[in-house]
């Protein structure tokens, strides 16, 4: 069908596409993974404006279930309208000025992340390296921080591209000692994994929803505590627009980023309402739903979901004679690493078959790991005794077609010890 333009010229066809229909999926790779029922309903809600008193009050009650779920008291803790990226780079480009120094512990693909977002906004970037599969010891971060004296020192927490969990416990005090302010990426492992933002001494950190959270991504929860504030505070510069007589601004070297500038953004969450964006609402529904959902599981119960329904698929993996990949010490509570057998001669074709025949997504991975492992995601609504009974079945059919014989059932008997032992 053709359509014209007012003055009569034929455009190009029009083609509507069909209605969206897609074919369901188990999403068991490192994210995203499926939504929680509850979360997909809230995003239905019809929207209101931004300012209206009840929809501010949705915000409001956000902010209180994101302290519940970052484990702090932090005033500023909201939401970065993006996908946790958006989040990432929030933090950071409103803490570090051009030629400030920041300190990244890299030990995966999202350590290289936080190096570039911080080449990009001009900081002074250094780094410390952890071979993939491991993680970093205390005494290590504390000589680069004596040695480089950072700013901030910013890391993962979970790195779903090595599937391992560094340790923060000690991380925090180590930085207060030397006046460095701590930035973490809580994205892949909040909500899965045990995350003490206050008792840890985490200065700023931001999280995603499309992991533990199980929700859609495009929404990014983070949480502040006083010492970022100040600084994030001594860069502050409002919009001339928008600026009322009387209102002060930092002394330092404004946000290099309008819509990621957190000064901006405290205003706009705080009772002040200063206009800033058109806040993202059915984002903002499905975030309130998330935290909803994990808070009435229960932050300790469900980290122990996730931790059962890892122990079930890792048991299952390893009687079919697959050997996990990383420090056993240190992988995350909700992906597993397993390395692609010598038999296996396309790694992908088994990810294909796994989606087209079974409709379970499981991921490839990155860097140095492309074609050496699989990384399977058991996490937030698809940590579930079915979802990795069904899991373990059909990858067991595929390996076996594709040249690899696992003892049959010996993956499932597994699991299911696995879980009875609980």
């Amino acid at each position: 069908m053709a359509t014209r333009d007012i003055k009569g010229k034929t455009l190009l066809p029009v083609e509507l596409f069909d209605e969206l229909d897609p074919a369901p999926r188990l999403l068991m790779g490192p994210g995203p993974v499926d939504l929680y029922p509850r979360v997909l309903r809230a995003m239905s809600v019809p929207i209101q404006g931004q300012f209206d008193p009840q929809f501010t009050g949705y915000m409001n009650q956000t902010m209180a279930l994101y302290r519940h779920v970052f484990r702090t008291t932090n005033e500023w803790t909201f939401l970065i309208d993006g996908s946790a990226r958006a989040g990432i780079e929030a933090c950071l480009v409103s803490l570090l000025a051009p030629g400030e120094r920041m300190l990244v512990l890299n030990f995966g693909r999202f350590g290289h992340l936080l190096i570039e977002i911080g080449n990009r906004i001009g900081a002074e970037v250094v780094s410390i390296e952890a071979p993939w599969g491991t993680v970093f010891e205390p005494a290590a971060v504390e000589a680069a921080i004596a040695k480089h004296k950072p700013k901030v020192v910013a890391t993962c927490q979970g790195d779903t591209s090595t599937t391992m969990l560094q340790p923060l416990a000690e991380i925090g005090p180590i930085c207060r000692r030397h006046d460095a302010l701590l930035y973490v990426d809580c994205t892949a492992s909040l909500a899965g994994n045990p995350f003490e933002t206050d008792a840890w001494q985490i200065d700023i950190t931001s999280a995603g929803l499309q992991k533990c959270l199980s929700g859609p991504p495009g929404s990014a929860p983070i949480t502040f505590n006083g010492r970022a504030a100040d600084a994030i505070n001594h860069r502050k510069h409002i919009e001339a627009g928008i600026k009322a007589p009387g209102m002060v601004e930092g002394n330092g070297p404004i946000i290099r980023s309008n819509y990621f500038d957190l000064a901006m953004l405290m205003d706009y969450w705080s009772p002040k309402r200063l206009n800033h964006h058109t806040e993202a609402a059915s984002m903002l529904y499905a975030a309130r739903e998330c935290a909803r959902v994990v808070l009435e599981e229960g932050i300790e119960a469900g980290v122990a979901r996730h931790v059962e329904a890892s122990a079930a698929l890792r048991a299952g993996l390893e009687a079919m004679g697959l050997a996990l990949y990383g420090d056993a010490r240190h992988r995350m509570a909700n992906v597993t690493g397993v390395y692609i057998p010598k038999e296996i001669k396309d790694g992908e074709r088994v990810r294909g078959q796994m989606l087209e025949d079974f409709g379970i997504e499981i991921g490839t991975s990155f860097g140095p790991l492309v074609g050496k492992i699989w990384r399977i995601g058991t996490m937030g609504h698809v940590a579930r005794m079915a979802n990795v009974l069904r899991c373990l079945a059909s990858f067991e059919a595929v390996l076996r077609r594709n040249g690899y014989a696992a003892p049959a059932g010996a993956g499932i008997d597994a699991a299911y010890k696995a879980y009875e032992a609980d």
